[in-house]
This record gives structure tokens, sequence and C-alpha cells, in this order.
């Protein structure tokens, strides 16, 4: 059993899903294990990571713009505003998604859906420099 970790960092250019399945999927190759777990963290509380259709970008933008109905910015009873006021539903948005994956690997291929794929979901609007890590434990 071995172990094999390796950090990212994703510029985002604001609000929007950024693929990084591919960055994944080269790890996977650099950690030279054939069968195991690959576990994604991002180490923010302001995005979050998704699983989604990669296929057609429509997809991702629905999913955007219902989580921005669901947490609009201008909520009138947020209290934690100093950083703007896309902070607060930007942490509840990473609250009620997820900030780690865990997708299985063999013959040193991710265990993906044909149309499935891993994507940094950045909720602030500004640009920011995000930090993931990823990990895999395998043989």
């Amino acid at each position: 059993m071995g172990v094999f970790n390796q950090d990212l960092k994703i510029n985002t250019k604001g609000k929007g899903t950024y693929e990084i399945t591919h960055s994944l999927e080269k790890a996977l190759l650099e950690s030279g294990l054939n069968d195991g777990l690959a576990t994604v963290f991002v180490r923010h509380t302001s995005c979050s990571l998704v699983l989604m259709e990669n296929a057609d970008p429509s997809a991702r933008v629905d999913l955007e713009r219902f989580m921005d109905d669901l947490v609009p910015e201008d909520y009138p009873h947020f209290i934690h505003t100093m950083e703007g006021p896309d902070d607060m539903p930007s942490h509840i948005k990473m609250a009620l998604t997820r900030t780690s994956e865990n997708i299985p690997f063999t013959n040193a291929r991710l265990h993906l859906g044909t149309w499935q794929g891993l994507f940094l979901w950045e909720h602030r609007t500004s640009a920011h420099t995000r930090k993931l890590t990823f990990s895999f434990q395998g043989v």
C-alpha cells in the first residue's frame, strides 16, 4: 500500500466552475499507483468541489444560477458581511456542497462516468488563488 500527496493551486477569475479533472489524472499518473482511492480536498471556506457534467457547460450554469437563487447576496439578515456582499453567501454555498471528493481508480484511471468531471466551484465574485490537496492511497 502506498500514499502519494500533491498540492495544486488554481487561479480563479471569480464565480464559476473550473474543471480540475485533468490535473487530478496527471497527479494520479505521477503517483505511480494503479488501484486505490483518490481524495481531493479544497482548503478554503468560500469555494467547494462538485462532480458534474463536463460535456455541456449549460448544466453547470443552471446549477450556479439555482444556487444563487437559493442563497442570494442581498439576503437582509446576514451579519457576516465585512468582506463584501458575496462573503456570507459563499460560506453558505460551501457548507451546502462539498470540500472533498473521493474517487476510486483502477489501472491508473479514475472511475468517473462518461460525462462526469471534477470542478472547483468558486463562490466569490473576485479572483482568488485556491489551494487543493490531492491524496492517493493504493497499490
